[in-house]
């Protein structure tokens, strides 16, 4: 194979969702409800965690507002090409702007990962080691740990990206999707991808699936440990909320990349949860569920005046 032929594709054309115009409008409105949803609701979370001095003290809640901000990250890598592209004949993405969106997708769907797994050990120490919750969870602490996240991240998606970038494209250049990941693209290459897709599947597929064992176990521990059916059942709706994103995110995720790269009919729809809907899910199901969250957000509006300015009018 000539080195010359990786050169040979310029351009990626997404296959989007449909190609029928009322469709595509129908879509394109959903789509921005979604992302709209994802922004007020996880943008709202961080200001009301920024501005609750309880809450801001708490290690929940600092890397709650730390999630939300991943949230916000990881929908923004895809959703407003999606929605540009919905109003677009042609959906065209350049070979440059495909590789930056693959690299940022798992760079960011990587640290969620681990961040969520931070956010099990954090939940492990508040139940079963609640005297030195405030002493193990320090701020320090959890400053380092949401770095880790990002930086474990940032290397996994380095790996993922490299593997792709040596590869040839000298057409076919249709990606069987509405954004690019690596199981559509490296689908393209002009070579036998057998290897890369095992070592692809290695990392991606084993650290979804292992993270999402290693969180399951960790909550499966915590209600082991308690005794008493009343500790068991606070214990279980503190970590509800939890176990609810675990399973939104990593169950995708795992469908997805822990498997050799074959095509399914309902990649697109598993696409769609884990990078459009997830995102905007988690803040509900975080402030749906916590009273503390509520509460916070209640004393945050009451302080914007919105409240009396509505009465007045």
């Amino acid at each position: 194979m000539n080195e010359n032929q990786t050169e040979v594709v310029r351009e990626f054309v997404l296959a989007g969702f449909s190609q029928t115009p009322a469709i595509e409008a129908a879509l394109f409105v959903l789509f921005l409800f979604f992302y709209v949803t994802t922004w007020v609701c996880n943008v709202l979370i961080m200001l009301t965690v920024a501005s609750d001095n309880c809450l801001n003290s708490s290690p929940m809640y600092f890397l709650l507002g730390n999630l939300s901000f991943l949230d916000l990250c990881y929908s923004t890598v895809t959703t407003p090409k999606l929605l540009a592209d919905f109003l677009e004949n042609e959906k065209r993405i350049m070979y440059d702007q495909c590789i930056v969106q693959l690299f940022f997708l798992h760079f960011v769907g990587a640290a969620e990962m681990f961040l969520l797994t931070v956010m099990a050990y954090d939940r492990y120490v508040a139940i079963c080691r609640p005297l030195h919750y405030t002493t193990v969870m320090s701020r320090r602490l959890c400053c380092f740990l949401v770095a880790a996240s990002w930086m474990g991240g940032f290397v996994h998606s380095i790996v993922q990206t490299i593997l792709t970038i040596h590869l040839p494209f000298c057409g076919p250049n249709q990606v069987d999707n509405f954004f690019c990941d690596v199981p559509p693209v490296i689908k393209l290459a002009c070579v036998d991808t057998f290897v890369i897709e095992l070592l692809m599947v290695s990392n991606s597929g084993l650290l979804s699936t292992s993270s999402f064992v290693v969180l399951i176990s960790s909550y499966a521990t915590i209600l082991v440990k308690i005794r008493s059916k009343e500790g068991r059942q606070k214990a279980l709706s503190t970590c509800a909320s939890h176990l609810m994103v675990v399973t939104l995110f990593f169950g995708p995720c795992i469908f997805i990349y822990a498997r050799p790269f074959s095509t399914f009919s309902v990649d697109k729809l598993v696409s769609v949860l884990y990078n459009v809907v997830t995102p905007m899910l988690n803040p509900l199901i975080y402030t749906l569920r916590n009273k503390n969250v509520k509460s916070a957000m209640q004393k945050l509006w009451d302080r914007s005046g919105l409240t009396r300015k509505i009465q007045e009018t």
